[in-house]
């Protein structure tokens, strides 16, 4: 069940991404698009709760628990700036606006790349405190071996990030000869 909600939630935050951007710049009802927009959060209550009320009565914990934490933290590092993104670029495509800028050479570069890694950081966080709430919340009643997994894979990804985001840095991107 739990797979299930996270499935739901994930193309549930899509529905509400486009229908709200679609009344904003298409239906011309910035008000009741902004309002869709800022019922994303709920859904992500709604898992972290389902998840939390799954361990009280009596679930064992797992990777679907992981899974969970992960999907919440990444909502909480990205979903803003996935939203922010992609209005710009409604703003680009339905309403005349600017194209968005994006950085994709030398130093600009770099400091995106590390932007993005304090993202992940923020939702690693997220994760990582999720998971450790639920390993205190279960205790020594079940095994929480699968939660304390996760918390490594957290922490990997994180380092495989910090590496990727290092290499814009320290091999910056050139941008092609004739551009400025």
């Amino acid at each position: 069940m739990l797979v299930a909600l996270i499935i739901a939630c994930e193309v549930g935050f899509w529905v509400l991404l486009g229908a709200g951007l679609a009344l904003r710049y298409l239906a011309g009802m910035p008000r009741l698009g902004a309002a869709l927009l800022l019922c994303e959060p709920l859904l992500e209550l709604v898992l972290l709760v389902v998840s939390f009320v799954d361990l009280k009565n009596g679930g064992e914990p797992s990777w679907r628990h992981g899974l969970a934490a992960f999907y919440i933290g990444y909502t909480v590092g990205y979903g803003h700036y996935t939203v922010t993104w992609l209005d710009g670029h409604a703003v680009h495509r339905f309403a005349g606006g600017p194209k968005p800028p994006g950085p994709k050479y030398g130093k600009a570069r770099a400091v995106h790349e590390w932007k993005l890694w304090t993202r992940s950081l923020a939702g690693a966080a997220v994760a990582l405190g999720l998971l450790q709430a639920g390993i205190w919340y279960v205790g020594d009643a079940a095994d929480t071996g699968s939660l304390q997994s996760w918390q490594f894979v957290a922490l990997r990804l994180l380092g495989i990030q910090a590496l990727i985001a290092a290499t814009y840095t320290i091999w910056p991107r050139k941008a092609p000869a004739g551009t400025s």
